[in-house]
């Protein structure tokens, strides 16, 4: 294979001090104009001792010697066939080596070269951060401290060879050419070992940004992207310096707004400096260069990297809709807009490509599609009676601390349905409201934002990307776009633009709720609505979903389940106490909470004592149990007297009600030890006795509960008596005797032939729960 190389290139080869690579690498090089020879061996303590075992006189010989035979060998290679050659020689791991033992090794090795001169006979010292192990002034004391004490100077190369393992290589090398070096070694994008070499572009780029020439041509920095990730086969980073395609990306709205104020004011003062003789200045908010240095446009300010095509489409579209549409969306987009130009054989105009965007991405009022916002408003979780500010900083946040609820209006094909979700953030909440209620399972991908327009007409424009959960990334996912006066209001749109893109044609769930819950028909938001509606409780997706499968598993998909029943079977299974007299085995009649922890730490960590009664089999009981909160003491006290060790795998709790009426809601999940899991549920004016309650709910679980469900009664007759009889055990641990439970419930004739189908098939699958014989008498 020919190498071609310049006149100015100096082709530099790299040997460790060993007599046969030396040879190989300097035949290597032999014909070339121009050549450094660079050798070293390690000179650390550690190296010293554990690597190679030598003393430190042992070291400098091997150095001399090695010196010497490249002096050899290059001064034949240079008789031979002409190459003139320059001597680099590093003591690798210098910046863990003794200072002063350093500059004795160099000292030896420039004394055998015998040929340092000044200019280009000057020999060069790399002294490296072979791994960077302190912070970059130290780096800088110790590249200062030889400079001072070598001899020579004049004839010396101080080079620096930073590695990046602290991730401050660049400011290690900024602070050692400070300190006094001549020269710096490192890779294009910080490639090398472990985590590379110092960057040479970020740190030529910063040294241009500060009026510093460092004699490196970045102005087509795509090109040199390509070249780089062609041969290393990796890629740049999109967060790069300089070079990331995010580099001069703004997804805030606030500072898109000061970018464009920026190029207002500074084209406004590049014609006065014009006018005035005086140079003109880049000064723009987050810009530190200007992008056209490096090869950018102004067109590419929110995606520096938008490609030829998809460029001139989103230029298009920020100019008539004022989008600045995200790069992947680009390329989306542009696919959408090349099939029409395809089809069609014509140029796309303006009006041709605004309008293939509205009608893809359902954006505009004239253009909504299957699934369209009305009205909605975000609660946080934790205060559901107190909106949250409109406004917050990205409505797609995922790193709340307390969940946030979605209630709103939309129209689904037409009719305006009320859906309701709970996630991190809007449009998680949103996402949770549509899986739930229309079957449409879909997420977050990307998410990116802007504000547009002037003074009271500003707006956001928000991009979401969504992909069907476990889509690998290289497969791509449906687009949305949304603007609206509202920032949470133009996220929400825009995911249910994409939500469009992907559900189609597609058949979605029936929400008519008017005629009950019919098992294989109804969305489980069905259930969710009949919950809320009756006893005003907000189920966790994970309780409901397992209410509903039992509801489902034993009854028979054509019935008709009113959604008083429904509630009637959530009270019995869950042994729900909402104010009237329950069946649950454990009820909580008072408790005391004593903070034992020995710091006096009155946090949410500190350690509780419970101290309580409540009834047991009817009986009251006293336990004591303690744990690092008013529940896990509650549940220390329940192990104490059951010998079942129990752990909380989910929680969570609302507001019922308004003022001075207003009471908690709360949710447990416990496991046992065994791994059987069970819901329990609990109401209380007192947030802290709502959870206790519900873990009493849940604990009661493997427990005999009395279920009934009573069925609304015909009032023009008088109804018959269908009379449940349920058997089931009292203690499955202690006590050995069935004990009969029975209630009453009034079914008139009618409704007899209609619901009986039902009312046997909810009590069968509550009996395969909690008793061990259930039957219905006349």
């Amino acid at each position: 294979m020919a190498l071609l190389l310049l006149i100015s290139v100096e082709t530099k080869v790299l040997t460790p001090a060993r007599a046969d690579l030396i040879k190989r690498t300097v035949d290597s090089v032999a014909g070339a104009k121009k050549a450094i020879i660079h050798m070293y061996n390690a000179t650390s303590p550690l190296f010293r001792e554990v690597v190679f075992r030598n003393s430190k006189e042992q070291t400098i010989a091997l150095a001399v010697e090695h010196t010497k035979l490249v002096r050899q060998l290059t001064e034949e290679c240079t008789a031979k066939h002409g190459t003139i050659f320059k001597y680099e020689y590093s003591p690798e791991t210098f910046t863990q080596t003794e200072i002063e033992y350093a500059v004795e090794v160099c000292e030896a090795v420039k004394a055998a070269w015998g040929k340092a001169g000044t200019g280009d006979e000057r020999i060069i010292f790399n002294l490296p951060a072979t791994v960077e192990i302190a912070t970059p002034n130290h780096y800088a004391d110790q590249i200062e401290m030889f400079c001072r004490t070598i001899s020579e100077r004049e004839k010396i190369v101080i080079s620096l060879h930073p590695h990046n393992d602290r991730g401050t290589g660049i400011a290690a090398a900024e602070l050692g050419l400070l300190a006094g070096a001549d020269r710096v070694e490192g890779c294009l994008f910080g490639n090398g070992e472990r985590t590379g070499n110092v960057d040479l572009v970020t740190l030529a780029m910063n040294q241009y940004s500060q009026g510093v020439n460092p004699n490196l041509d970045f102005s087509d920095m795509f090109s040199v992207i390509e070249t780089v990730t062609q041969c290393n086969d990796l890629p740049v980073h999109p967060r790069h310096p300089y070079a990331g395609e995010l580099t001069f990306t703004a997804f805030s709205g606030s500072h898109q707004d000061a970018i464009k104020k920026g190029f207002e004011h500074q084209s406004k003062r590049h014609i006065l400096a014009a006018q005035e003789g005086r140079p003109r200045y880049w000064c723009m908010p987050y810009l530190p260069i200007d992008p056209a240095d490096i090869g950018c446009n102004y067109e590419a300010i929110i995606r520096v990297n938008s490609q030829s095509g998809k460029g001139g489409i989103a230029y298009i579209v920020k100019q008539a809709l004022q989008l600045d549409i995200p790069r992947r969306m680009q390329m989306a987009f542009y696919q959408v807009v090349q099939a029409i130009a395809d089809r069609t054989g014509k140029e796309m105009t303006t009006d041709d490509i605004t309008t293939a965007f509205k009608e893809t991405y359902r954006y505009g009022s004239k253009h909504e599609g299957r699934l369209s916002l009305r009205s909605f408003t975000i609660t946080d979780t934790s205060r559901p009676s107190t909106p949250l500010d409109s406004r917050p900083s990205s409505p797609s946040s995922t790193d709340s601390s307390t969940p946030r609820r979605f209630v709103g209006m939309i129209s689904v094909d037409g009719i305006v349905r009320e859906i309701r979700g709970t996630g991190n953030g809007p449009l998680s909440a949103l996402l949770d409201a549509l899986r739930t209620y229309l079957d449409i399972d879909l997420e977050i991908r990307e998410y990116s934002e802007h504000s547009f327009g002037e003074g009271t007409g500003v707006k956001a424009g928000s991009y979401v990307e969504l992909v069907t959960p476990g889509t690998e990334r290289g497969i791509a996912g449906v687009w949305g776009v949304g603007a609206d006066a509202d920032i949470a209001g133009s996220g929400l749109r825009a995911v249910l633009s994409a939500a469009n893109g992907f559900i189609g044609t597609k058949d979605l769930p029936n929400l008519d709720t008017s005629s009950g819950f019919i098992p294989g028909k109804s969305p489980t938001s069905i259930v969710s609505k009949a919950l809320y509606q009756t006893l005003q409780l907000e189920v966790p997706k994970g309780m409901l979903t397992a209410f509903r499968d039992v509801v489902v598993a034993g009854s028979p998909a054509a019935s008709n389940i009113p959604f008083d029943t429904l509630a009637n079977a959530f009270k019995s299974k869950y042994h729900f106490d909402d104010g009237t007299p329950g069946s649950a085995r454990y009820t909580l009649v008072s408790y005391h909470l004593t903070n034992i922890s020995p710091t006096g730490d009155t946090g949410r960590d500190a350690r509780r004592r419970f101290e309580g009664e409540i009834t047991i089999d009817s009986h009251v009981t006293k336990i004591v149990g303690e744990g690092n909160g008013p529940l896990s003491s509650l549940i220390g006290a329940l192990e104490t007297h059951t010998g079942r060790n129990y752990m909380i795998k989910d929680y969570h709790q609302h507001s019922i009600g308004e003022g001075s009426g207003v009471r908690a809601a709360s949710y447990v999940q416990l496991v046992t030890d065994a791994g059987e899991t069970a819901w329990g549920a609990g109401t209380d004016e007192d947030i802290t006795a709502s959870g206790l309650r519900a873990v009493l709910s849940a604990a009661t679980k493997p427990r005999q509960v009395n279920s009934y469900m009573k069925m609304p009664a015909e009032k023009t007759k008088v109804p018959p008596k269908t009379r449940v009889k349920a058997v089931g055990f009292r203690d499955e641990a202690n006590d050995s005797d069935n004990d009969e439970l029975e209630d009453e419930l009034d079914v008139s004739e009618e409704e007899e032939r209609q619901d009986d189908s039902h009312l046997q098939a909810l009590l069968r699958a509550v009996e395969s729960e909690i008793f061990s014989d259930i039957t219905v008498e006349r």
